[in-house]
């Protein structure tokens, strides 16, 4: 019943864009314990992990939950209530539409209002307060009630699907640092270079930097990424229309006949041209597809294209005549 953890990868969903300092999204803001966002973000509910710290104002329109050692770099505007744990440090104004329940030795610079009520206490931090919640669902029997607020908290069937920055990672304007795999959504647009485990980027996005993971990067049709796209080990799939202003490397490198790279493409065992899109309804995990690809040959190959020889000792391509 119970899944894996819900913070073990970054995800951005669908629509998301960084407007000047701020992360902006439709749905919920989800940060890991001990993460470091350099930005502002704005949302749902904005909901954070113990010592996470905010470069910028937190702007939610649902319910705000900071737990202990929470540093705010701004403002912290809340639609609904708000969670205030221990010794947490807010560097501008409080405002709170809801309720306010806050822990002690809070340091708020700019003051605080809350328009319902005000509890001064230590908030339960989210993660014990969920565990101890259905911790006392199944101790009484309730089984389904628990599945159905497991399903609410985690369901890919919501409006909106939330922003999710795991445990310890560092994400501003320079870049995302995470050390689980990264999936990116269609239609957004980030600033920064993206670093994962692995890789799968949707379509229609614009990509102000690199794209770097160890096992695989998946970049969907119509994506702009202005850098490089690499990969440790394992797969570079480049999707049509996809345009990569910077090179290209990996274990194995396929390209659509569409894409546009205006750097080098490096592989180390295998470069193909295919003509079949990288992203369908399947989740892509960017691993070395069990079939290989249709190869299409290039009828005036370039030297920019070029094989690097791994460890199996095979004889290198012949380079394209001067």
């Amino acid at each position: 019943m119970f899944r894996s953890d819900p913070l073990d990868e970054l995800v951005i969903p669908d629509g998301t864009h960084v407007e000047e300092h701020d992360l902006v999204t439709d749905g919920d803001v989800l940060v890991g314990g001990q993460s470091h966002v350099e930005f502002g973000v704005r949302g749902g509910n904005v909901i954070a992990g113990e010592r996470v710290g905010f470069g910028g104002n937190i702007e939610a329109a649902g319910d705000c939950r900071l737990d202990m050692w929470c540093e705010v770099d701004g403002d912290v505007l809340v639609g609904e209530d708000a969670y205030l744990g221990e010794r947490v440090h807010v560097g501008g104004q409080l405002k709170v539409a809801g309720d306010l329940d806050i822990g002690d030795d809070v340091d708020i610079d700019d003051g605080f209002e809350a328009a319902g009520w005000i509890v001064i206490r230590n908030p339960m931090p989210t993660i014990t307060f969920l565990f101890v919640y259905l911790s006392q669902l199944l101790r009484i029997g309730e089984e389904e009630a628990a599945e159905e607020m497991l399903e609410a908290l985690m369901s890919d069937e919501r409006e909106h699907q939330p922003v999710v920055i795991p445990r310890s990672a560092r994400v501003g304007d320079d870049a995302w640092r995470v050390s689980t795999p990264g999936r990116i959504g269609n239609d957004c647009r980030l600033h920064g270079n993206v670093r994962a485990e692995s890789l799968v980027v949707g379509r229609d996005n614009e990509i102000f930097g690199s794209l770097r993971a160890k096992e695989g990067v998946t970049v969907g049709a119509g994506t702009e990424v202005t850098g490089n796209v690499t990969t440790r080990s394992g797969t570079v799939r480049i999707g049509p229309g996809a345009e990569v202003r910077g090179d290209v490397s990996g274990d194995y490198v396929e390209v659509h006949h569409e894409a546009a790279v205006e750097g080098a493409i490096r592989a180390r065992d295998e470069m193909s041209m295919v003509s079949e899109p990288v992203l369908d309804d399947e989740v892509v995990t960017g691993e070395r597809p069990t079939a290989e690809p249709e190869s299409v040959p290039d009828p005036d190959p370039t030297p920019a294209i070029t094989r690097v020889d791994g460890e199996s000792g095979a004889e290198p391509e012949a380079e394209a005549p001067e």
